[in-house]
Parts: structure tokens; C-alpha cells; sequence
């Protein structure tokens, strides 16, 4: 059996109250100077978890206590980098063979090649196949409601991010035309140029135009609210946290919106930590992870700021397999 490590960290820092309680009772500086000094821990074991081929894998969860502020604005990359090279260590000394980087993880600096480097260790971010069920949940989801993409128009947002704009190579020839939207004009327009029938901006209100909308950012807040969204719009929320407003549930019962990058684990998963979706199920960055360990592929998956098509399907066949 192949075993596996995967890295989360508090998105906030309070969220250091889920493992130690008595940090409700402080204020966030001291939670994030305290927390934030600790080495990389253990949070969980996960076990259960067995393909229908009769391969079985095991892991660990571990813990980075670092938050998104920390990781993107607050702390040098250097420090960063030293955390996740801890992240490493610590699986390797657990017994692990590869290991994921998970949310912020696997966003922050170069996408795990320096830190890959730095331990010889076999990392991936979970990008491949997460696009992957991105892809094919917004493509079902407008297959749902009736949206015929090839008379539809297809907005990305994070279209200049490894998983935005894989995910538009892999969806633009599909639709009419495709509205891609990032932080940076001349990036997004890059993306755009690559795509037929595709318009770039910077303006996320201009997703008003579109019928289909993966969104997939590093904003860490609201992004996406009720006046950003046609009619009957279908959108595949991929961030954590959400890109997009609690408010377009409670205003807009016409938009169809979808968790992107959740999918059911095979076997009976114990994760032993909640992560807020339902029983059996994991974030697709965690099940590459797992399905790297199933297929005994222990190596560098997906690494870096690229993605290619060929990445997607391959794991797009781990899945159907397992």
C-alpha cells in the first residue's frame, strides 16, 4: 500500500479555535503570532479509503499554521517556503510517499517546484484534477438547465490563474464565445488571444454577459454578487473561499451555482476532520492526491503554474478507474 500526505491550513485565524479552543478568546494578532510560530502538525490520519480495483491507500492530513494573509501579504516567500519544506519532512517521517499541497499551499509562490527541489519529494497541487471536475461540472450542470453551449457564452474569472486558464483552453472551443476575466489586462488579454471568439477584461461585471461561469480565484472573499449574473446564469464556484456571495442564493433563485471540485472518495473515507461537505467526499486537489498513492505513481505530478490538457485527462481516467 501507498500512503499519501495533504496540507491545509486555517483560512482564518480563528479557525485555530477548531483545534485548540482556547484561541476564541484571543484577538487575531496573537492568534497569528502564536499559531503562526508552530511547525507544521498532524491533524488527522485518513484510512477507508479502497478502489473498486482493490487498491487501498492511507494518509495524513497535516496542518500548516499559516493562514492566506500570512502566506500571500503578511510573511516574506522564504518563510513560507520553510513551512511547506517542514510539510514535507513530516510526511516523509510519517511514512508517506507523495504529497498534496492544498488551497493557499499550492498557490502561493512557484506552485510546490521550489519546494519539490528543496526535499526531493514527490509533490503535487491537485490542479489536474480539479480542473477536471470543474470542466465537467459546469459542462453537466448547463446540460441541466438547458444551456446549449454551443449558442451559450462561457465566462471564466481567474483566467490568468493555472486552473482558469486550462480550464478556458479546455471549454472555449465548446461555446460561442468566451468572456475571460483577471487582475492583470495584459495577462488576461494574452489568455484571450489564444481562444477563438474570446474577449478579455478586468471587470468582473462584464460576466453579466455570460450563461455558463467557472470561477476560480485567490481573492479569499466575495467576488461574484447578485448583479454579476444574467438570467438563469449556471456558475462553478472552484475557489476556497468562495468567489461567490452567499447573497446570490438568498437573491437569485434563477442561477444555478455548483461547488466546483468535490467529488466521492472511494470506499468508506475516515477523514476524521470536517470539512463542511458531505460524508464520502473530498476536494479534488485531496483525491489526485489519493489517486497518485492508488495507481503507485509516486512522482510530481502536477507542479508549477502550468497545466496541460493532457494532466486533465490522465486523471480524468484515474478517476473513472478508481
Amino acid at each position: 500500500m501507498h500512503r499519501f500526505a495533504f496540507v491545509i491550513h486555517p483560512l482564518k485565524a480563528k479557525d485555530a479555535a477548531r483545534k485548540f479552543p482556547i484561541a476564541k478568546y484571543f484577538p487575531e494578532w496573537v492568534i497569528k503570532k502564536v499559531y503562526g510560530s508552530r511547525k507544521p502538525f498532524i491533524g488527522s490520519f485518513v484510512d477507508g479509503i479502497e478502489s473498486k480495483t482493490g487498491a487501498k491507500t492511507e494518509g495524513w492530513f497535516i496542518i500548516c499554521p499559516l493562514t492566506p494573509d500570512m502566506m500571500m501579504k503578511e510573511l516574506p516567500l522564504e518563510r513560507v517556503y520553510e513551512r511547506l519544506e517542514q510539510c514535507a519532512e513530516l510526511a516523509k517521517s510519517e511514512g508517506a510517499e507523495v504529497m498534496g499541497l492544498g488551497a493557499f499551499t499550492s498557490v502561493v509562490g512557484d506552485g510546490g517546484v521550489t519546494v519539490q527541489q528543496r526535499t526531493g519529494f514527490p509533490i503535487t497541487t491537485g490542479n489536474s484534477y480539479t480542473i477536471a471536475t470543474a470542466v465537467q461540472g459546469a459542462l453537466r450542470a448547463a446540460d441541466l438547465v438547458g444551456v446549449v453551449p454551443e449558442n451559450a457564452v462561457l465566462g471564466v474569472v481567474g483566467a490568468t490563474g493555472s486552473i482558469g486558464k486550462t480550464c478556458a483552453r479546455m471549454l472555449a472551443p465548446k461555446f460561442g464565445s468566451t468572456i475571460v476575466v483577471g487582475r492583470d489586462e495584459e495577462r488576461t488579454q494574452v489568455i484571450a488571444d489564444e481562444l477563438d471568439r474570446a474577449q478579455a477584461t478586468v471587470n468582473v461585471a462584464d460576466i453579466k454577459e455570460a450563461d455558463v461561469i467557472i470561477t476560480v480565484t485567490s481573492a479569499g472573499a466575495d467576488l461574484i454578487y447578485p448583479e454579476h449574473l444574467k438570467q438563469g446564469a449556471v456558475v462553478c464556484d472552484v475557489s476556497r473561499p468562495r468567489d461567490v456571495s452567499g447573497k446570490v442564493a438568498a437573491e437569485r433563485p434563477d442561477v444555478l451555482v455548483i461547488e466546483g471540485g468535490v467529488v466521492k472518495v472511494p470506499g468508506h473515507p475516515n477523514f476524521r476532520i470536517q470539512f463542511g461537505f458531505p460524508e464520502g467526499t473530498a476536494y479534488a486537489c485531496m483525491s489526485e492526491t489519493m489517486m497518485l498513492a492508488l495507481e503507485g505513481r509516486i512522482e510530481s505530478f502536477t507542479l508549477g503554474k502550468e497545466v496541460s490538457v493532457a494532466q486533465v485527462e490522465e486523471t480524468m481516467t484515474w478517476a473513472d478507474k478508481h
